[in-house]
């Protein structure tokens, strides 16, 4: 069956940056989408031709119907390495649907930012929830039955294997709690962590375990309120990892940005703000505006209001479940959203007013 729906890599473009890093994309061309769609069930998959990049051998995996039952609805694709190296394998990736012009279409890229591959072995990484079928055939990118994806990678060897593997072993430090010196109650849950690294990370994190609250209460456990549990975890993951434990949806995403913002970890704030603005829709923007205008994300907001700009993408988002929220937590914002309607759009802002 496979014969019916390969899918072709090809090799477009090569920069050497300087001697640690190697820029170039690949081109990747599914025939028969519908076929794909129809034989493959969900958790079955289609897996590329291999690749060469920095002298490792590549390939993508393709799940039609979803990795699985829960992101049946959705194409789960990653990035499959073959074989990494004794120190392991450090990349950046970008996996991109094209345009009719072959350029890649925003709202449908996703990017990993700095992705370890694991030791010795086959490792992959991506995302579960790439692309929603019902967006992409609702839209102009299938031509012919054919999606055609583009692999943009930037890798990073790791020559200095004590600094490489210094964020594996605090990540393991954290998980084996060894020499752990602060307890946080977080929805429930308990959270042990090490004074020195979360104050080195986080100027917030500093004052309140090296500052005034660690003279006030003594070993006692530190409450953290307004926050979800698997929040606070993903957050430690990535103060003692500098990555972000799967799974990286937009939700998590805000919730990180939020709690990114409390702490004062500015890399996972941009992270978290550019993943939002690289992959906005009529279902999140609502949330998503609401969420900057709160916070002062102006970033953000700004990649909202373009978002906006359309008058399909207003009315969308007028008739989604983010909009009563929009409308109860920032009335000034739907006010701003009316004054910038155009005179052509006259219809669009008359649905908005009457929303209101």
């Amino acid at each position: 069956m496979a014969e019916h729906c390969k899918i072709s890599a090809v090799f477009v473009a090569e920069e050497m940056s300087y001697v640690a890093e190697e820029k170039l994309h690949f081109v990747l061309k599914l025939d028969g989408y519908s076929r794909a769609k129809e034989i493959f069930k969900t958790g079955e998959q289609v897996v590329s031709n291999q690749f060469t990049v920095g002298g490792h051998t590549w390939a993508v995996r393709y799940f039609p119907n979803g990795v699985s039952e829960k992101y049946a609805n959705f194409i789960s694709v990653y990035l499959l390495l073959k074989s990494a190296s004794e120190k392991g394998t450090k990349a950046t990736f970008t996996l991109s649907v094209l345009d009719k012009d072959g350029e890649p279409v925003r709202s449908f890229s996703r990017t990993v930012h700095i992705h370890t591959f694991s030791r010795g072995e086959a490792s992959d990484w991506g995302h579960h929830d790439m692309i929603k079928k019902v967006d992409l055939e609702g839209s102009e990118h299938l031509r012919d039955d054919c999606l055609t994806m583009r692999c943009d990678i930037v890798m990073k060897e790791n020559h200095d294997e004590e600094t490489s593997d210094l964020h594996r072993h605090l990540g393991n430090l954290l998980k084996s709690k060894d020499a752990a010196d602060v307890t946080f109650q977080v929805g429930g849950e308990w959270f042990s962590a090490h004074r020195c690294i979360l104050a080195a990370r986080s100027t917030v994190f500093k004052a309140e375990l090296l500052g005034a609250m660690k003279e006030s209460s003594p070993g006692s456990p530190i409450e953290i309120r307004d926050m979800e549990a698997d929040v606070f975890n993903s957050l430690l993951h990535f103060i003692y990892t500098e990555s972000l434990p799967p799974p990286e949806n937009l939700v998590m995403a805000g919730h990180l940005l939020v709690a990114a913002d409390r702490y004062d970890i500015g890399r996972l704030k941009l992270i978290c703000e550019k993943k939002l603005c690289d992959h906005m829709d009529s279902d999140m923007v609502a949330t998503n505006l609401a969420l900057a205008e709160q916070h002062g994300f102006h970033g953000l907001k700004k990649a909202c209001l373009k978002f906006l700009a359309c008058a399909s993408n207003l009315k969308a988002m007028v008739e989604s479940d983010g909009f009563e929220h929009l409308k109860s937590s920032c009335p000034f914002v739907v006010k701003e959203l009316i004054a910038r309607v155009q005179p052509a759009e006259l219809k669009a802002k008359k649905d908005l007013v009457m929303e209101i």
